[in-house]
Order: structure tokens, then sequence, then C-alpha cells
């Protein structure tokens, strides 16, 4: 027995080595299985430059990007750009971003531009402004705005006054357009901003257009409330109060004097008599 201990220990160690191997193997090669899995990758069609709302796609916008499975982007994307020629966005997409169903416009329309986003209950309306009233270039697509008109009140003794007519207006589009100023010169590029508006605001406007001077105020992407205020007059700026000025054709009553009358109190005499002092006190006739 003892000379067989060798051979036995030997074949038991075989067969641990061999049940050892196995089992790693077996390890390594579910291990791979994973790893080629998750190496997989899947074709997504994305912007090939930065890309703004209205624009209407096209082969030379588009290419494919090999996403791996396991990070494919949320929501429905295409595989085949060719799929996405005709197709409006509705919402700007940045280079090598993929391009979603959510972003893009219903099948039904094939034209781009401003039309293609506006909200079928509201309307796109064009305003010409510098670049004070423009707040100095710094307003672009999908911010959101207040519009201030200043104007004269209406009366013999007009006051002007500043007020927010409008406000959260959303800005659909910012750019420039060519106009012919005067007789002879040379065209000139203007400021355009594209306002979203009900049919009610556009009125508004088109009227705080036409009889006075419009501001834009730009908004906080967070700031959605909406601020009620009287409006600023000279009485207001000048007395640093917000309290309502007066009625046109009124004016302000000055202070009355008021006339405080003497009383006469008469006047006294001292009658010396002897040792003793009197005051008599005779009245004024």
């Amino acid at each position: 027995m003892e000379k067989y201990r060798p051979m036995l220990l030997l074949t038991a160690a075989v067969i641990v080595a061999l049940i050892t191997s196995v089992m790693a193997y077996k390890w390594m090669k579910k291990e791979n299985v994973a790893k080629e899995a998750g190496l997989q990758t899947q074709p997504v069609a994305v912007a090939l430059t930065d890309l703004s709302w209205g624009t209407a796609l096209n082969k030379e916008m588009i290419k494919t990007k090999p996403f791996l499975k396991g990070s494919l982007p949320e929501g429905e994307y295409f595989t085949d750009a060719a799929s996405l020629e005709g197709k409006v966005l509705i919402m700007p997409v940045k280079a090598d971003e993929p391009i979603l169903r959510s972003r893009l416009a219903p099948d039904s329309i094939a034209r781009g531009g401003v039309a293609a986003i506006v909200d079928p209950k509201k309307r796109a309306m064009a305003v010409r402004v510098d670049k004070v009233i423009g707040v100095s270039g710094f307003v672009h697509p999908g911010n959101r705005v207040d519009v201030l008109v200043s104007l004269q009140r209406p009366g013999r003794e007009s006051t002007g006054i500043t007020k927010i007519v409008l406000q959260n207006v959303p800005v659909l589009a910012a750019g420039t357009e060519m106009q012919q100023k005067g007789k002879g010169e040379q065209p000139v590029q203007v400021d355009v901003i594209t306002l979203e508006l009900t049919p009610e605001d556009a009125e508004k406007l088109a009227h705080a257009t036409a009889e006075g001077k419009i501001q834009l105020a730009l908004r906080n992407y967070n700031s959605t409330e909406e601020v009620s205020t009287r409006g600023a007059t000279v009485q207001t700026l000048l007395s640093g109060q917000h309290a309502q000025a007066a009625p046109a054709g009124r004016r302000a009553r000055a202070p009355r004097a008021v006339t405080v009358a003497k009383q006469d109190t008469g006047f006294n005499v001292e009658v010396l008599k002897g040792n003793e002092k009197t005051v008599k006190t005779f009245k004024a006739e």
C-alpha cells in the first residue's frame, strides 16, 4: 500500500487539476461571451453639424454613427440616414447628437421654416429691432421675453407711460434682413425677432408697435410667472414711488394759505399808591 501512495496522490492531483481547468474554461468562456455582447454596436443617425429648429433635413446634414448596444439613446432613434430626408426639426440638434422622433415635426409637414414649429393655435409675428431693443444680440431662438411699450396717454395734457404689455413670450427665430434706407442709399441690415403669440397678443403687439416704441426684456429660463405692474410715468420716476398718475386734464390743487387773526389783548398800567403797586388792564377800543 505504501508503494502505491505516490501514484494515488498524483492521480488525485491530476483529477483536481482537470476539474479546476474545466471550471476555469467555462468561466472564461462565459465572460468572453458577455464581453462580446457588450461590445456589439448599432448604427444610429446623428446630425453632421449643428442644426437649428425649422430645418428640413437632407442627406448632407445626416450621418450614421456606431453606438454600443448598452448605451443606445433613449427614445425612438433612426438607424438609416436616408429615412430622415425631408423631415423637419422642431428642436435644435447639436453635431453628433442622435436625431430622435420626438424632435421631428409630423410626417405631413414637408417644408421647413418657422411655420413648421409654430403652435397651431398661435401665430408667428416678426418685429424689427435694433441692438438696444434686441437686448444687444443676446435674444436667441428658445428664449422667452417680455414686451414693453412706451407711448403717450391720450388727452389734452397727455403724459408718457411705459408698461409691460406681453409677458413670457417664446422667441422662434432671430436673424437679419436687408432694408432699403432712403432713395439711392445702400440697403442696411436690420435685426428681426420672430415671436410666438396668441391672436389677441399679436393684435396688442401690432398696436404697440404702431403707437409707441417697444422694448424687449430677456427672461431667465426658469422664470415663468406673470408680474402685475402699474407702469412707469414721469411722476413715479421723480417720486420714487409706484403711485398711479393723476388722470389727464386734472391739475393738482395748490395748498391754501390759512390766515390766523391776531388777538388784541389791550395794555397794562402800573399804579403806585404809597407803598402799594397795582396793575390795571385796559382793553383797546
